[in-house]
């Protein structure tokens, strides 16, 4: 959904650009830890951010290796900003954010029950931003939330809380199916919405579209299926 509905555009057409919530970076092995701070994100790595406690940690990590995680707290599971993949339980993760997608799909498909498919925001945007004078903001902003499946999904939402709301941004992905929707979540809990590998080599998708989404997450999670189990990752909420 549009993050600033008052917007208007004051600025030359541009193509819309994917929204990066969460990076994940492949730490270099000779990158000291006093060099992943916050506020040393963005000289190392260019990222303007903080650390996010999105990973786990695995449930067999000794006293010792504690030092080796990067904003450790205590908990079940215990969540960090990051440390050695092979201190992370990055299966668990996995696993719990593609049961926790099956839920919200279920809470989806009862609360846009008769309704209809709907266009997504981000093709109203581009059409916005191809054109603002024959389409304005305003417009773009009222086809979208007259659709009544966006409707529905917005009177849920005002009626829930927490877990229980339902991304708008997250609408082509609903649409595709429980278990395309699944996928997408697990996929998404462990390469977030850009990863910066060990290189400096950064990817991301194009754009909020579902098929760029995909193709950032296939590229991502082959890299970090990859990964030497000594590799330090980190999680960068911007």
């Amino acid at each position: 959904m549009p993050k600033n509905p008052t917007r208007k555009a004051t600025s030359p057409a541009v193509t819309p650009t994917a929204t990066i919530r969460t990076m994940i970076v492949c730490v270099p092995g000779d990158l000291p830890r006093e060099s992943l701070t916050a506020h040393q994100l963005d000289r190392n790595f260019g990222v303007q951010g903080t650390l996010s406690p999105r990973f786990w940690a695995s449930p067999a990590v000794h006293l010792w290796q504690r030092s080796q995680m990067f904003g450790l707290r205590k908990g079940r599971p215990a969540y960090c900003a990051g440390g050695p993949a092979r201190l992370l339980d990055l299966t668990g993760m996995r696993q719990a954010a593609g049961v926790g997608a099956g839920i919200r799909h279920q809470l989806f498909s009862r609360a846009v029950h008769g309704t209809r498919n709907a266009t997504a925001w981000h093709v109203y945007e581009a059409r916005h931003l191809a054109d603002p004078q024959q389409y304005p903001w305003d417009t773009a902003v009222a086809d979208f939330t007259h659709q009544p499946r966006v409707n529905a999904i917005r009177m849920h939402n005002a009626a829930a809380y927490g877990a229980g709301q339902i991304r708008l941004s997250e609408l082509e992905m609903y649409q595709a199916g429980c278990m395309a929707y699944q996928h997408h979540s697990a996929l998404t809990a462990l390469a977030g919405d850009a990863l910066i590998t060990a290189e400096g080599a950064k990817l991301a998708p194009s754009s909020d579209a579902m098929a760029d989404r995909v193709t950032y997450l296939e590229q991502a999670n082959r890299l970090l299926a990859a990964i030497d189990p000594d590799q330090r990752l980190l999680a960068v909420a911007l």
